[in-house]
C-alpha cells in the first residue's frame, strides 16, 4: 500500500507535495502542517464523483426537537448559546442541566433550549454538585456525561497567552473572571457529581509553548479525579464542518466502568464554503493592505483565522448571487466578493470557495457593533459588506433557524465562542456507542 507524507507551508498552507523521498521538514508546534495519506484513504471530493460526498446539510431545530432521546443525560457548563448543546441534542443526548453566566449568551441559549431543561445563570465558583444534582433528581454518579469548555483566552495563540496570565477578564455585563482557573472549577464539580464520562474542550494553544504546563496539570487533575483520559487535537473541518477550526478535547471515562476514552474518527472528505453557502460565486483571498490575490488548492484546508492579538489573518473576497434565510438586510443580486484580511503584511491565502472556512472567533468583530473592517466582508467595487449572521450560522454548522439575540457583534461573538454542533454530534455519537452504550 502506498502512502505519501504532504508538507504545508508554514502559515501559508500551500501544499508542498509528497516529501516522503526526501528530508522532512521541520517538525514544528503547528499540527496541520505535515499530513499522512494513504493510497486508499484520499479524501473524496464531489466534483468528479457526486456520489462520494454527501451535501452539506445541518438539521433544523424542528428536526433536533424530533431526535428520540438515546436515554443518555448530559450537564454543561460554559455553556454559551448552547453549540455544544446543541451537538449532544443532535446526537440523541437529553440536556438536563447548563450553565452560563453572561446575560447576552443566556438570551441565545433559552431561545433555543429544549422544554424541560434548566439554565443556571450563575458565576460557576458559586455552583455546587450538590445543586445540580438535586436540581436534576439525578443521584450522585447517575449523570452520563459532563461536559464544558472553560474560556480559552488565556490559551489562545492569537492573544497575549502568559503575558495575560493572572488578569482578570472583563465580560460585556462588567462582571469579571480569572480565566486561566476555571478549569478548576469544572474539575471540582466533575469530582462532585461523578459522572460516567466528560467531555472537556479548549484552544489547541493549550498545548503549545509555555501553556503546556497549563495543559499537564489539567490532564494530571482529571486522571486524579478516578477517570481515564485521553486528549486529542480534532479539527472541526475533518468532523462535517466547513470551517478550519483545532480544538484540544479532554475525554474521561470513570474508572469503575473499565473502558478506555474514545474519539471520533476524521470523515475521509472536508465539506468547503461553497458547499455550505451554494449561493456564493467566488471567493479568493489577499494579504491585509495588498491587492495581489492567489488560489490555494482544492482540497488544501483554509488558513486558520485566529482571534485578535496580533496573529496572521487571511482574508475573503466573495461573490454572492443570492440571499439566505434570515438575510433581512442582504442585498439581493449583489456581485461582491466578501473579505476576511490578514494581519500580516505579505502573507496571502487563495480561492477557498470550494475548501473549509477558516475559523470564526470572536476577534473577527469589532467593538462598534458590526464585523471589524479588516475581517469578514463582501466588497462590490468599492463597497463592502460584513458576512451575514445566516451565512455564518452556515460555516459554524448552526441550523438556519437557530436563533441568536442581541447586536450582530454579539451574535457573531457567540457563534465565534462556540464549538460547532456537528463537531460535538461526532464526539457524543462515537461516546454514545463506543462506552456508554456498552
Amino acid at each position: 500500500m502506498g502512502v505519501r507524507v504532504m508538507h504545508h507551508t508554514n502559515g501559508k498552507h500551500r501544499n508542498q507535495g509528497n516529501v516522503l523521498n526526501r528530508a522532512c521538514p521541520s517538525i514544528k508546534s503547528r499540527p496541520a502542517d505535515l499530513s499522512v495519506q494513504f493510497d486508499d484513504q484520499r479524501e473524496m471530493v464531489s466534483s468528479g464523483d457526486k456520489t462520494s460526498k454527501p451535501p452539506y446539510r445541518v438539521p433544523s431545530m424542528v428536526e433536533v426537537a424530533a431526535i428520540p432521546w438515546n436515554g443518555f443525560t448530559v450537564a454543561s457548563t460554559f455553556s454559551g448559546c448552547g453549540g455544544s448543546c446543541l451537538g449532544y441534542r443532535m446526537a440523541g443526548f437529553r440536556v438536563v442541566w447548563a450553565n452560563e453566566f453572561v446575560p447576552a449568551a443566556q438570551e441565545s441559549y433559552r431561545a433555543n433550549m429544549s422544554p424541560g431543561s434548566i439554565l443556571d445563570g450563575r458565576d460557576i465558583k458559586t455552583v455546587t454538585a450538590e445543586e445540580i444534582l438535586a436540581a436534576t433528581g439525578l443521584q450522585l454518579g447517575e449523570l452520563d456525561l459532563f461536559d464544558g469548555s472553560p474560556p480559552c483566552q488565556a490559551f489562545s495563540t492569537a492573544g497575549t497567552r502568559e503575558k495575560g496570565w493572572g488578569k482578570k477578564k472583563t465580560y460585556e455585563h462588567g462582571a469579571q473572571q480569572l480565566n486561566e482557573t476555571l478549569f478548576d472549577e469544572y474539575i471540582r464539580l466533575l469530582r462532585g457529581l461523578r459522572p460516567k464520562t466528560f467531555v472537556a474542550e479548549n484552544v489547541s494553544g493549550l498545548v503549545k509553548g509555555t501553556a503546556k504546563g497549563w495543559f499537564l496539570d489539567v490532564l494530571r487533575s482529571l486522571k486524579e479525579s478516578g477517570y481515564r483520559v485521553q486528549a486529542r487535537l480534532l479539527d472541526a473541518q475533518w468532523l462535517g464542518v466547513p470551517q478550519m477550526r483545532q480544538r484540544i478535547i479532554f475525554v474521561g471515562v470513570r474508572e469503575d466502568l473499565g473502558l478506555d476514552p474514545v474519539h471520533p474518527e476524521p470523515l475521509r472528505y472536508r465539506h468547503s464554503v461553497r458547499d455550505a453557502l451554494p449561493h456564493l460565486t467566488a471567493c479568493s483571498t489577499s494579504a491585509h493592505g495588498f491587492t495581489k490575490e492567489n488560489d490555494l488548492n482544492l482540497h488544501s484546508p483554509a488558513p486558520s483565522v485566529t482571534a485578535s492579538g496580533g496573529a496572521a489573518y487571511t482574508g475573503h473576497r466573495v461573490q454572492s448571487a443570492d440571499s439566505l434565510p434570515g438575510d433581512a438586510s442582504f442585498i439581493t443580486g449583489l456581485t461582491g466578493r466578501a473579505v476576511h484580511d490578514t494581519g500580516t503584511p505579505g502573507w496571502s491565502a487563495g480561492d477557498i470557495t470550494d475548501r473549509p472556512a477558516p475559523t470564526v472567533t470572536v476577534g473577527s468583530i469589532s467593538r462598534d457593533g458590526g464585523g471589524s473592517s479588516n475581517h469578514f466582508h463582501v466588497v462590490d467595487g468599492a463597497q463592502r459588506r460584513k458576512f451575514t449572521i445566516a451565512e455564518l450560522k452556515r460555516i459554524c454548522a448552526f441550523p438556519d433557524d437557530f436563533i441568536l439575540t442581541g447586536t450582530y457583534a454579539q451574535q457573531w461573538e457567540r457563534l465565534g465562542n462556540s464549538v460547532p454542533p456537528l463537531m460535538m454530534k461526532a464526539i457524543a455519537e462515537t461516546i454514545r456507542d463506543k462506552v456508554l452504550a456498552r
